[in-house]
């Protein structure tokens, strides 16, 4: 069973950071060690929009990811957090985020 996940996140506000931000998440410049991280954990498709300088993820994944285990993954992974810290440049928390939160989990309100 498939399950799916849509998060949220703001970049600062500024057109040449959002430019810099949008070309590392080209394909092309894609970090292979990152698409390892992200699919080997079970996510099976993630998709990235912005509007403004907000984002939103809609992330698929199979029965066997956890995000409790991803995340202990990547804390232990020194590629993920050297993507980590350098996206960070360009990402700032929602104004409603707890400290250290990045992308946040939204809840689903309709679906028809």
């Amino acid at each position: 069973m498939m399950s799916k996940y849509c998060f949220a996140l703001d970049l600062k506000n500024d057109p040449q950071l959002i430019a810099e931000y949008e070309d590392w998440h080209r394909r092309e410049n894609a970090w292979p060690e990152i698409i390892e991280s992200i699919t080997g954990a079970g996510i099976t498709n993630m998709e990235i929009y912005r509007t403004g300088n907000r984002l939103f993820m809609i992330m698929e994944t199979t029965e066997s990811y956890s995000a409790n285990s991803k995340a202990a993954a990547d804390a232990a992974n020194p590629k993920v957090q050297e993507w980590e810290t350098l996206m960070w440049k360009f990402q700032q928390p929602l104004p409603w985020a707890k400290a250290g939160d990045k992308w946040l989990l939204m809840d689903k309100i309709f679906q028809l």
